[in-house]
């Protein structure tokens, strides 16, 4: 598959989005991904980073960049579609998640789980039973989009978002479900909290999810949450 380039729009003075989808389709959002790798393996100097998402790519070029950022991001794309972009090399990493699903931790499964007629217990357990996967990072950093939810837990948004969800909320909307990196608002529904760092500067991986990755979450009670949050990172 070959998706067509829709449209290079700006982002700021120093960045452009290459554009492929308006919409999340599974497949481009794969090829996306294949296709900011394969950017990244030749880099010019002056391009500083390539954030792929839902159906596009960030291009962000360095301050002193002095030629047309939307002319030269969409000369790299092309450049790169004509040579090929690799196919995918496998499944990509699996993150384990551990997540707590108690009150306390859980600020909407009782709301959530009276609107789809189950327990708290099987509403958990059905979010641990797939595997999801990383669209994209975005947002905030670390915050990443994990596709795969099961339809019987799926619920939209809040309709009145939280000013603030504590850090390593896992919350659900529609068909994905996200792991707040720290204390940020956010309209999604709370049904548990991990006690891992998602997002950590001084790591020299500072995001716990990358786009591509493979996610799985299991539960834990709320004395391994809190051995797991005393533990050294």
């Amino acid at each position: 598959m070959k998706p067509r380039l829709l449209a290079v729009v700006p982002l700021g003075d120093c960045g452009a989005y290459v554009e492929f989808s308006r919409t999340l389709d599974l497949e481009i959002n794969a090829f996306v991904q294949r296709l900011g790798a394969a950017l990244e393996a030749d880099t010019p100097p002056l391009l500083r980073d390539i954030v792929p998402a839902f159906g596009g790519l960030a291009l962000h070029f360095a301050p002193e960049f002095d030629g047309d950022v939307l002319e030269a991001a969409r000369e790299l794309v092309e450049r790169r579609l004509k040579a090929g972009v690799p196919a995918a090399k496998g499944a990509g990493r699996l993150v384990e998640v551990p997540v707590c699903y108690e009150p306390q931790f859980a600020l909407d499964l009782k709301e959530v789980s009276e609107s789809r007629n189950i327990s708290g217990e099987e509403l958990a357990a059905l979010h641990c039973a797939r595997e999801y996967r990383v669209l994209m990072v975005g947002f905030a950093p670390g915050h990443g989009y994990l596709w795969g939810l099961d339809p019987k837990i799926a619920v939209p948004r809040r309709a009145n978002p939280r000013a603030e969800v504590p850090a390593g909320s896992v919350a659900i909307a529609n068909e994905q479900t996200v792991v707040y990196p720290y204390a940020i608002s956010g309209g999604w529904s709370v049904i548990g909290r991990t006690p891992l760092r998602i997002f950590d500067a001084a790591r020299a991986e500072p995001s716990l999810f990358l786009a591509g990755d493979r996610v799985r979450f299991h539960a834990i009670d709320a004395a391994e949450f809190r051995r797991q949050s005393e533990a050294p990172a």
